[in-house]
C-alpha cells in the first residue's frame, strides 16, 4: 500500500496584513490596488527573493511567506517594515500601506505548493496581536534569532490566541533605527487616577458559529483604535476575550479586570445584511451611559467592519469623557489630579469663547504643574494659544505662535505616540507658517489615531490652506457626514465654506456657512466668512449686516481680518479681500 502520509517539513513562516485594508478600498479601490502592486513589485517580491523566501498564498490583504531559515525571516520581516515606512512618507495617508507582521517557526503540513498545520496558523494568529507597523514573534524564532542579529526584543509573556490550544510565548521586535517598529516602545504616562475600559467581545446572534470571525474582528478593532486615543487606558485584547461566551454580571466581569468601564455589544447577520448593537456600561455604577445601533448591506464586509468600529469608537471616546466630567463636576480644581484638571480643561477648550478658553489654560497648566510629564496636558495648553489667534483676541501675535509651538513640541516630545499631541503641533505650524510640517503633523495625527475626528478635520482644512483644495474639500465632507452631532461641527462647517469659496463655488459656500451660523449663532468667525461670501454674492446689504454681527460679537475682528493671510498662495488671500471690498467693508 503506497504511504499515505502527509509530507512536512520545519520552515519559519512569515505572515503580513495590511491594517484598514476595507477602509483604504473605501475610500478609493483604483489607487488601493494600484498601491498593493507597487508594494508586491518594488518591495516585497525583490526582498523575499533576496532573503530566499517563498510566497506560498497570497489574499486580498495578506501574505505568507516560507523561509527555511528563522534569521533570514525576521530580517526579511524587519527590512519589510523599514521599506513600507520609507515608502509611506511621501504619500496621503489614504494610500498608505501599513503592515501588521506574525513570525513563527514549526512543522508544516506540504500539499502541492500550499502549506497547512500549526506552523501556518500560529503566525497568522501572532500577526492579529501585532501593532500597526509593528511584528511579532513566537518563542520559537526567538530563541533562533536572539544572538544572530542586532535587533531588540520585548517579552510581551504567554498570549492565548484564537483557535489555537495552548497559550505561546510571544516577542515583539524593534529594529533599531525603525521608527514604524518603535512607535509604542514608550510606555504610556503613568497616571493612576485615570478611568480604564474593557471591550468585551461581541456576541454573535447570527446563528452561525463561522461568524465569530466578524463579531472578534469587531471587538479587535476598537481594542485597537480606542488604544490609540491614549486617553483611557484600554485592558489588553487577551485579558477581556477570556470572557467571550460568559453569561457573567458586567460588574465582576469589570472587578477582575480592573475596568471603571465595559463595552458589550452583539452582531447580528443575515445573507445581505448586518446589525450590530453596542452599549457603554458605567461598572461601577451598573448603569448604561450609552446605546446605538448600526446596520448596513454585506456588499463589502470589510469596509462596513471598518466604518462601525470607527462610528463606535469615535462615539464612545467623548461619552467616557462626559460620564468622567459629571463625576467631578462638583469638585474644586485644589483636589482635583492631573487626569481631572486636563479632563476639565478639555471641557473649558470645547467651549471655543475666549473667557473660557483663559479657564481651558488654567487648568492645563494646573496638571502640568502636578504632572510635569504630561503631554495631552502641554498640547491642550498649547492650543489655548492657538485659539486665541483663531478669536483674534491677542496683540502679541508672534508671542503667542512661540508659545503655541514651543508647548506643541514638547507635547510630541513626552509622548510621540499621541495624536493629540501631533494634532497640537500641526496647529501651531500652520499658525506659524510651516505650511509643509503642518501638513506633515496632521497626517501622522491621522496615522496613529485614525478615529479621531479633528485631526481628520485639521487635515481637510490644512490641505485647503495649502492649495489642495480638492483634497481638503473631500476629507472635510466625508468627516462631517461621518459625525454630524459633532459640538465643533460649527467650526468645521466654517471650514469647508471658507475652502469653498476659496473653490469660487460661492451659493455652496453660503449653504454651509449658514450651516454654520445655525448650530453656533454666537460664534464671530463664521460672520466674517459670511461677509466675504454675500459680498462676492452681491448681497451688499446682507454682507454689511454679517460683518455687524461680526463686531457686534467682538468688536475689532472685522479690522484685524481685513487683509487675511491665511492662504499660502496670496491669489488665494486676495479672492477673501475682495469679498470684503465688494461689500465696502475694507477701502481698496
Amino acid at each position: 500500500m503506497a504511504d499515505q502520509r502527509a509530507r512536512r517539513r520545519l520552515a519559519a513562516i512569515l505572515a503580513a496584513d495590511i491594517v484598514g485594508y476595507g477602509l483604504l478600498m473605501e475610500m478609493d479601490e483604483v489607487a488601493t490596488l494600484d498601491a498593493l502592486r507597487t508594494w508586491r513589485g518594488e518591495l516585497l517580491d525583490p526582498l523575499v527573493a533576496r532573503l530566499h523566501g517563498r510566497i506560498f498564498k497570497t489574499t486580498g490583504d495578506g501574505v505568507l511567506i516560507e523561509f527555511a531559515s528563522a534569521v533570514d525571516a525576521v530580517q526579511c520581516a524587519v527590512d519589510l517594515q523599514h521599506a513600507m515606512e520609507n515608502a509611506n512618507r511621501t504619500l496621503p495617508n489614504d494610500r498608505r500601506i501599513v503592515l501588521r507582521i506574525g513570525l513563527n517557526l514549526g512543522d508544516v503540513m506540504i500539499e502541492g505548493d500550499d502549506l497547512y498545520g500549526d506552523g501556518v496558523n500560529i503566525a497568522a494568529r501572532l500577526e492579529t496581536i501585532a501593532e500597526p507597523g509593528g511584528i511579532c514573534l513566537s518563542d520559537m524564532v526567538h530563541q533562533s534569532v536572539k544572538t544572530k542579529l542586532k535587533i531588540a526584543f520585548e517579552d510581551i509573556g504567554e498570549q492565548r490566541l484564537k483557535n489555537i490550544a495552548e497559550p505561546i510565548r510571544v516577542f515583539r521586535v524593534h529594529p533599531a533605527g525603525n521608527p514604524v517598529a518603535n512607535r509604542g516602545a514608550t510606555p504610556a504616562l503613568p497616571l493612576s487616577d485615570k478611568p480604564s475600559i474593557a471591550v468585551l467581545p461581541f456576541a454573535n446572534l447570527s446563528g452561525d458559529s463561522e461568524q465569530d470571525y466578524f463579531s472578534d474582528g469587531l471587538s479587535e478593532d476598537i481594542i485597537t483604535l480606542l488604544s490609540a486615543w491614549r486617553s483611557f487606558p484600554v485592558i489588553a485584547r487577551n485579558s477581556s476575550f477570556a470572557f467571550k461566551g460568559q453569561a457573567r454580571d458586567i460588574r465582576l466581569i469589570a472587578r477582575e479586570l480592573s475596568a471603571r468601564y465595559v463595552l458589550e455589544g452583539s452582531v447580528r447577520k443575515s445573507v445581505h445584511h448586518v446589525r450590530v448593537t453596542a452599549q457603554l456600561i458605567d461598572a461601577e455604577l451598573g448603569h448604561h451611559i450609552w446605546a446605538k445601533k448600526f446596520e448596513g448591506a454585506l456588499e463589502n464586509i470589510f469596509a462596513l467592519q471598518d466604518e462601525i468600529t470607527l462610528q463606535i469608537v469615535g462615539s464612545v471616546e467623548p461619552e467616557l469623557e462626559k460620564a468622567e466630567l459629571r463625576k467631578i463636576d462638583t469638585r474644586r480644581p485644589a483636589s482635583m489630579g492631573a487626569w481631572e484638571c486636563y479632563l476639565r480643561g478639555r471641557e473649558h477648550l470645547h467651549a471655543m469663547t475666549p473667557a473660557r478658553n483663559l479657564q481651558a489654560r488654567a487648568m492645563f497648566e494646573r496638571a502640568i504643574e502636578l504632572e510635569p510629564q504630561y503631554s495631552a496636558a502641554a498640547a491642550g495648553l498649547s492650543m489655548t494659544y492657538q485659539r486665541e489667534m483663531l478669536f483674534e483676541a491677542t496683540d502679541d501675535r508672534a508671542a503667542w505662535e512661540g508659545k503655541a509651538l514651543d508647548l506643541a513640541r514638547r507635547a510630541v516630545a513626552l509622548d510621540a505616540e499621541s495624536s493629540i499631541a501631533h494634532y497640537a503641533l500641526s496647529g501651531a505650524f500652520i499658525w506659524s507658517n510651516q505650511h509643509a510640517h503642518s501638513i506633515a503633523e496632521a497626517r501622522m495625527a491621522v496615522q496613529l489615531n485614525p478615529s479621531d475626528i479633528a485631526a481628520w478635520l485639521a487635515l481637510g482644512n490644512r490641505l485647503d490652506i495649502v492649495g489642495q483644495s480638492a483634497e481638503g474639500i473631500s476629507i472635510l465632507e466625508k468627516t462631517l457626514e461621518r459625525n454630524p452631532r459633532n459640538p465643533h461641527n460649527h467650526v468645521y462647517y466654517g471650514q469647508l465654506g471658507r475652502a469653498y469659496i476659496n473653490a469660487r463655488n460661492h451659493e455652496k459656500a453660503l449653504g454651509l456657512l449658514g450651516e454654520a451660523v445655525r448650530l453656533r449663532p454666537d460664534f464671530p468667525n463664521t460672520y466674517h466668512l459670511l461677509a466675504i461670501c454675500l459680498g462676492h454674492l452681491g448681497r451688499i446689504e446682507e454682507a454689511q449686516a454679517a460683518a455687524h454681527q461680526c463686531e457686534q460679537l467682538q468688536p475689532g475682528f472685522m479690522a484685524k481680518r481685513a487683509h487675511w493671510n491665511i492662504y499660502l498662495d496670496p491669489a488665494a488671500n486676495a479672492h477673501l479681500t475682495l469679498g470684503l471690498r465688494k461689500a465696502g467693508l475694507v477701502q481698496s
